[in-house]
């Protein structure tokens, strides 16, 4: 199999088999819903995959360079480009991500024909040691935009203080995916 490797996109000569193919966030779109012709359909937009998504696989490095993976619960701001994860600390993620901040983020329709990935560097806040200190705060912010509000967020504050919670925010530097039907 030969690959081209053009504008951030990998192509191959077998996309269909191939874990890099699918549309890229600078690629234009193609086919009929380009063309704008009769039963076009929206181009697959991979940011809306994201931003719809509440379950998610994040890749983190271990030290010896393979990948972590760990199902999550992510927030994409679409406007901001950043992911938000709330996550343990002293979790292998944590860990990984502590040592070297690049990271993954891939999320999947929920018929499975649909997915898209997020690649960036991270920056971790927290564990708090104050209910009412900054760290928690942002912990409060995610769970706000994520969730909606909390039925007792004094309980979520001692909660993200005593489980020793961090915010993972993760500066989107790529985004790509593909609709496979």
């Amino acid at each position: 199999m030969t690959t081209e490797r053009t504008d951030q996109t990998e192509h191959s000569e077998n996309s269909e088999h191939d874990e890099n193919a699918g549309h890229d966030e600078n690629a234009g779109p193609t086919g009929p819903a380009a063309e704008g012709g009769p039963g076009a359909a929206a181009p697959f937009d991979p940011r809306a995959l994201l931003a719809a998504s509440r379950l998610g696989v994040l890749a983190t490095l271990k030290s010896d360079g393979r990948p972590q993976l760990s199902p999550v619960m992510p927030y994409y701001d679409r406007e901001a480009e950043l992911l938000y994860v709330s996550m343990t600390e002293g979790r292998a993620k944590t860990v990984n991500l502590r040592r070297d901040p690049r990271a993954a983020l891939e999320v999947t329709r929920a018929d499975g024909w649909a997915w898209a990935t997020a690649e960036g560097t991270a920056t971790l806040f927290g564990p708090g040691r104050d209910p009412h200190g900054p760290e928690v705060a942002a912990l409060v912010d995610y769970y706000r935009r994520a969730a909606g509000e909390h039925p007792d967020w004094d309980e979520y504050r001692s909660v993200m203080v005593a489980d020793r919670r961090v915010l993972m925010v993760l500066k989107v530097e790529r985004v790509y995916g593909e609709e496979l039907a």
